[in-house]
């Protein structure tokens, strides 16, 4: 059974059994602890903690999951997986123990041909939480399971909780019996990989208090509603079901893993090690495929960072494995047509996905060139003979920094050579570079409070009223005012404080349009509006400055936006859009947006595409956009249930998440439809014009484009009026002719710097030749000294060709340097410019034994004395 047909019957089952089937939440998590959904619960969170409201009593979902903790882990053992798919139902005060038991019984062992999957019940075995007699008796008087496999168990490995105070509760899990070929006789206390467990219910009845690991929390009574959280492993049952060892040999994944072995010339099961990379191939490619499908892009940082590092270590696998060429185009579509029968919008989005991971796997073959050997070198001497083994924290810094390698691919390439890495001395160094960074970018965000005092802000005085798509002005409410996260009773002239308003026009920073300025008044004080964010759902925050008088708490506010600031703005953000379309309308829908950021009069938008656009392209983007704006296409905006607006083909912002009922802004129909919540422009017109100012790359696979809009791209294009007019004017050409008479004078002046160059150095030789033959012999060794204002290295380099093919040096003295250079009869002679330089000027310079360098000296006689009796020393010990 294919395992996206495993994952029909699971949501079919629970959806005949009354429960709603909620769709797989993208992989970027909305919870700020984590960076991907990594269990099944994660997006039903807020309604099992009882901080929401659940939509339904009853849900099912097939959620997909990434985990990276263990992934050093992943292919060394067959148990661990960065992507995987949980199943769960889900039970909000509604049912409890009795149903979630008997939903599971029927599904795990109902026939193949009823619409279940079959497992033998007499190879099943369940475990129970050890004072669970509720759970125990269950599984024995109704399922009918024999109290031999039924086994009780600690709090350890049957008891649930997030870690942290709150809700917590039994569990009961299901264990299938694989045979002997998997392992010993006995359950699941004695072999895990001969009863491998498929499923767990989570009785979630009770609230644990403070404690630290699995079992040291009190539990401190029961929850007012008691709520079924379970988990089936998607890849689990598969791995019953299609009767195969482990995860990495079922159909989502095996044939990735038979392509790298094809492009390889490995065979899977032959040697150890070949296959743990094998493995990791199949895992990583898969998780990248599934990452940049949900909007992940690659980058040095949080979501990003981990993609980075799955894809490179994927494509290093490959490498060690022996396949120096290209690997993702030949395994990347093969993960996509494992997983597409499972999520379509891969095989529809697959322009895309694939141009970032290529791009990555490109940029990353040069990263290997480069830094490889740097890092060879390194662990070359690192473990030679009585070395430390120890790779310095410098060293290990300047490959990431210099070369972009990954410390975890340091650490990992090193750990197969024997040799540490200083891993917390490369943190440090890493932490001091950004604080360096920081130091003086303080940005005006920070001075919003962290988010629980937001959190209590909203319990108390409830969701703000937001109108910024209805007005301008707003008559409102001082509901709280923060004062470095501490709330305050009122703020005076001069200070900056966080404001909360019951109701606001203000348009708070999202989407990537700027937030709106304006004012406050009231009775005694003004304000300006510097910042508007949302810290906490629900929640919009004011960054004010206080310029006059004072702000009490509970004051009356009259808050008004910007007009010009909010024109400017509705025209960036619609001619952001009219960017994005005319991208799409010139390079084809593949050209999809990754980000987005406009203010009044500018705009920049990132999108998916492998290498520059040309002038023409840019010219040809640069007229559809402005075409759309003289047909003056209207502008619509609709509210829809999501699963709608993603029919009528509404594009929406990869990595975002979206509620049920969104917001979609069309622009002249289909020609742009998009999800955003921003302020738009009524009709194309309005946005004035377009004018593309830059175009450039920001990462593998990814370009952006910037652009003015409204006066400002009037003003730009006045200022390249005036431009063209001054040269026309200096070159005394016709405006036409300008682009051709400057570039015929960079060729004039690039065959005069020729010219000078030839002539330079003609002059320079003769000038070495007679500082040449100024020589002096010190026994055996040719040294020659000059002076000179212009390039001394380029002298000395002259000078030491003109002495004779014998041990020489030449010295030459500048106001600025003395520099030394040595030929190669003298280095083999045991000369070394650098120790020369070093010597003369007490340890000041440096360089190496051809040519070296130092500030000149204040005594030059002085120099060339001691230069004359260091070489003759040198000379005369030979």
């Amino acid at each position: 059974m294919r395992t996206a047909e495993v994952k029909r019957r699971f949501l079919a089952h629970f959806e005949a059994a009354g429960h709603t089937v909620a769709a797989s939440a993208p992989l970027p998590a909305e919870d700020p602890n984590l960076l991907f959904v990594n269990a099944g619960m994660v997006p039903f969170k807020p309604y099992l903690l009882g901080q929401a409201t659940p939509p339904h009593r009853r849900a099912a979902s097939v959620q997909k999951c990434v985990r990276t903790l263990d992934i050093e882990e992943v292919g060394r053992t067959t148990r661990h997986g960065t992507f995987f798919q949980m199943s769960g139902n889900f039970s909000f005060g509604d049912y409890f123990k009795e149903e979630a038991v008997r939903l599971a019984w029927s599904l795990v062992t109902a026939p193949v041909a009823e619409g279940g999957y079959g497992l033998d019940p007499e190879r099943i075995w369940a475990t129970v939480y050890r004072d669970d007699d509720e759970a125990y008796a269950l599984w024995r008087d109704m399922v009918g399971l024999p109290e031999e496999r039924i086994v009780r168990r600690g709090k350890a490995d049957n008891f649930w909780s997030m870690g942290v105070p709150g809700p917590c509760g039994p569990c009961s899990e299901l264990y299938y019996d694989r045979g002997p070929a998997y392992g010993r006789e006995g359950g699941p206390e004695v072999d895990e990989d001969r009863y491998l467990e498929f499923w767990n219910l989570v009785f979630m009845q009770y609230e644990r208090g403070e404690g630290t690991g699995k079992e040291d929390y009190p539990v401190l009574g029961e929850l007012p509603t008691r709520n079924i959280d379970t988990g089936m492993g998607l890849e689990r049952m598969a791995v019953l079901l299609q009767d195969v060892r482990n995860l990495y040999e079922i159909d989502e994944t095996r044939p990735v893993l038979d392509a790298a072995a094809g492009l390889t010339g490995r065979r899977y099961g032959r040697d150890a090690s070949d296959d743990v990379r094998l493995r990791v191939v199949a895992d990583h490619v898969r998780t990248a495929l599934m990452l940049i499908g949900d909007g992940v892009t690659p980058s040095n940082e949080g979501r990003g960072y981990v993609l980075r590092r799955v894809l490179r270590r994927a494509v290093r696998a490959v490498r060690l494995l022996g396949h120096e060429g290209p690997a993702l185009p030949s395994l990347l579509p093969v993960a996509r047509d494992c997983m597409a029968p499972s999520y379509p919008e891969l095989a529809s989005g697959f322009d895309r996905i694939s141009s970032i991971a290529y791009g990555e796997e490109e940029a990353f073959r040069g990263t290997l060139r480069q830094g490889g050997a740097i890092l060879d070198q390194a662990l070359d001497h690192e473990d030679g003979p009585g070395a430390g083994r120890r790779l310095a924290a410098d060293t290990a810094f300047r490959l990431h920094d210099t070369y972009g390698f990954p410390i975890d691919l340091t650490v990992e390439i090193a750990a197969e050579r024997g040799v540490e890495v200083d891993v917390e001395g490369f943190r440090r160094l890493m932490a001091e570079q950004r604080h360096r960074a920081k130091e003086d970018a303080r940005a005006k965000k920070t001075g919003h409070a962290g988010t629980g005092a937001f959190r209590a802000v909203l319990d108390e005085h409830g969701p703000t009223r937001w109108l910024a798509h209805e007005t301008l002005t707003a008559e409102a409410k001082a509901v709280a005012i923060l004062r470095e996260g501490v709330p305050a009773a009122s703020a005076g002239a001069g200070e900056i404080v966080t404001v909360v308003l019951d109701r606001t026009p203000f348009y708070a920073e999202s989407g990537g349009q700027e937030s709106d300025a304006g004012t406050f008044e009231g009775p005694g004080f003004t304000a300006e509006v510097l910042d508007v964010q949302r810290p906490v759902k629900g929640l919009v925050a004011h960054q004010v400055r206080i310029t006059g008088g004072e702000l009490p708490a509970g004051a009356a506010v009259h808050a008004v936006v910007d007009e010009e600031w909010r024109t400017g703005a509705r025209q960036a953000h619609s001619g952001t859009h009219v960017v994005h379309a005319a991208l799409r309308t010139v390079l084809g829908p593949a050209a999809l947006q990754s980000g987005s950021y406009n203010r009044p009069g500018y705009l920049r938008l990132d999108f998916s595409w492998r290498g520059g656009l040309s002038p023409e392209t840019r010219s040809e983007v640069e007229e559809v956009a402005n075409l759309a704006l003289r047909r003056d296409l209207p502008v619509d905006v609709r509210y829809m249930p999501l699963a709608r607006a993603r029919e009528i083909g509404a594009l929406a912002l990869f990595g975002e998440t979206y509620d049920e009922t969104v917001r979609v802004v069309e622009i002249g129909g289909a020609w742009s439809r998009e999800l955003c919540g921003g302020t738009h422009v009524e009709h194309a017109s309005q946005i004035g014009s377009i004018a593309l100012t830059a175009e450039s790359s920001v990462g593998s696979g990814r370009r952006r484009v910037e652009a003015v809009t409204g006066i400002e791209a009037f003003r730009y294009l006045a200022r390249e009026r005036d431009l063209v007019a001054g040269l026309a004017g200096r070159l005394n050409a016709p405006r036409d002719e300008v682009a051709a008479r400057v570039a015929a004078l960079a060729d004039r002046l690039k065959d005069a710097e020729r010219e000078n160059r030839r002539l330079l150095d003609r002059l320079l030789a003769a000038e070495a030749a007679r500082i040449a033959g100024a020589r002096t012999d010190l026994a055996g060794t040719a040294f020659a000294t000059a002076h000179t204002a212009e390039d001394p290295r380029a002298l000395a380099a002259h000078v030491l060709a003109a002495l004779p093919p014998t041990p020489a040096v030449a010295a030459v003295f500048s106001p600025a340097v003395l520099v030394v250079a040595v030929n190669d009869p003298g280095r083999a002679a045991g000369l070394s410019a650098a120790e020369l330089v070093k010597t003369v000027l007490d340890g000041r310079g440096g360089g190496g034994a051809a040519t070296a360098q130092g500030r000149a000296p204040a005594d030059a006689q002085a120099a060339v004395a001691r230069l004359t009796s260091l070489i003759t020393e040198r000379a005369g010990g030979r």
